[in-house]
């Protein structure tokens, strides 16, 4: 049999100008997102109505009773799996929200102290554009129920009973039948008696990517979560059925998704390539998984070293080490979603509720935000009591004031500092 080059080899100073050129969304979606939001802004509920239309989506608000009903109905074995996979997530969660804690400082006669408060609206979206989601669900709104909040929305464009009855069990307010923009656009603007959010979370593609991006700032955005990525660092002794397998893995998803293999020296390439061919001839979502396949691409490196550099410029969502004593080099990667150790550690296992979140940063953006957790859901709130402010810390803050021209402000702290010497 002729080997397929599934993957196609490139040289290393392809792929770093790869990284260097990647954008997290095209122009050409933020331009014609731009436009669909203009629209909404301008039409209201009765535009994102048309454009559920025009995209087959109900947008019905699915209500409690909605979900409840679907609940009861669900299979009592799926029911259990999603129990099972909640208990995970949610330890996980939990154990992150104890690890921020309030601060008090005392310094200067003054009491200076935060505290960690959940935001009020959470909007999570889920994907449902090929297949229904729930395990998206559960990672959003189990992470927004640890941080205390309340008021949970989930947008899914063609949400199933699984997903129904998962917002259930997650204690989601409802459910909005909308996908896409104007997803987006009814978390921001508030859609059918759903109020506006304060927090939009959950990955999407690039459309949903797109007008986050757009709408980031009038409304908190989690991070830059868009079409899925993998790159796996491989060497002679990884196990080349594993390695095949988790691209694939992440191919499935969207033709969109982004696989990438960094061989070091004496990985067997037309191996790997014959191995993705017959895994891919079992596969009934072979088309999705081949075109992305061919979207990715295969480096060469000499060593360690070269891989963890190059992965570093990358800063993939998932990264995946299968090298010879991969504990000991992952002190190596910096930039990065999610780092998988361990001839055990199938990227699969963080899509489906091993326990840390898979709502990862896509395009790079690995180099500035982290995955989702619970601080995506909180506000720090500082405070100040201060009745005996002492004197050097009053005389300081009136000189910055005047230094910067602004002489109210120093006048509001020395009317101070007489009324004390008056009354001392």
């Amino acid at each position: 049999m002729k080997n397929e080059n599934i993957l196609r080899s490139i040289k290393l100073t392809e792929a770093r100008k790869r990284a260097a050129k990647r954008s997290f969304v095209d122009l050409d979606t933020l331009t014609a997102a731009e436009d669909i939001l203009a629209k909404i802004k301008a039409g209201g509920d009765s535009a994102i109505k048309q454009f559920a239309v025009d995209f087959g989506e109900s947008g019905k608000v699915y209500d409690q009773t909605d979900l409840l009903y679907a609940l009861k109905n669900l299979n009592s074995g799926i029911k259990n799996l999603l129990e099972r996979s909640m208990s995970r997530i949610s330890a996980f969660a939990q154990a992150q929200r104890s690890a921020f804690s309030d601060v008090l400082v005392e310094t200067n006669g003054a009491k200076l102290s935060h505290r960690l408060f959940p935001v009020e609206r959470v909007g999570c979206y889920v994907p449902g554009g090929r297949y229904p989601l729930p395990s998206s669900l559960l990672m959003t709104a189990l992470s927004a129920k640890a941080a205390g909040v309340e008021d949970i929305v989930i947008c899914c464009p063609r949400p199933s009973d699984i997903i129904l009855a998962a917002a259930a069990l997650c204690g989601a307010n409802c459910v909005i039948g909308l996908g896409g923009v104007q997803a987006v656009a009814a978390m921001s603007f508030g859609y059918n008696g759903v109020k506006s959010r304060d927090v939009i979370t959950g990955p999407g593609n690039r459309w949903v990517s797109a007008a986050k991006q757009l709408l980031n700032g009038s409304i908190r955005m989690d991070l830059p979560a868009g079409p899925t990525e993998l790159v796996v660092i491989a060497d002679r002794f990884a196990d080349i059925e594993f390695v095949a397998a988790d691209l694939i893995a992440q191919a499935e998803h969207d033709t969109d998704a982004w696989p990438v293999l960094i061989a070091v020296k004496d990985f067997d390439l037309d191996k790997l390539n014959r191995v993705l061919s017959i895994q891919l001839s079992e596969l009934s979502t072979s088309q999705t998984a081949r075109e992305a396949l061919t979207n990715g691409f295969c480096v060469l490196v000499n060593d360690l070293a070269e891989a963890a550099e190059l992965t570093n410029d990358l800063a993939p969502e998932h990264l995946s080490v299968q090298v010879a004593n991969a504990p000991d080099c992952a002190g190596l990667f910096t930039n990065y979603g999610t780092i998988f150790i361990g001839s055990m550690a199938a990227e699969a296992l963080g899509d489906y509720g091993i326990g840390p979140n898979h709502v990862l940063p896509t395009g790079g953006a690995a180099r500035r935000y982290g995955a989702l957790s619970v601080l995506n859901f909180l506000r720090v709130q500082t405070r100040i009591d201060a009745t005996d402010v002492d004197e050097q810390m009053l005389a300081d803050a009136s000189a910055l004031a005047i230094i910067e021209g602004l002489e109210g402000h120093a006048s509001a702290i020395n009317i101070r500092r007489i009324e004390r010497g008056l009354n001392g």
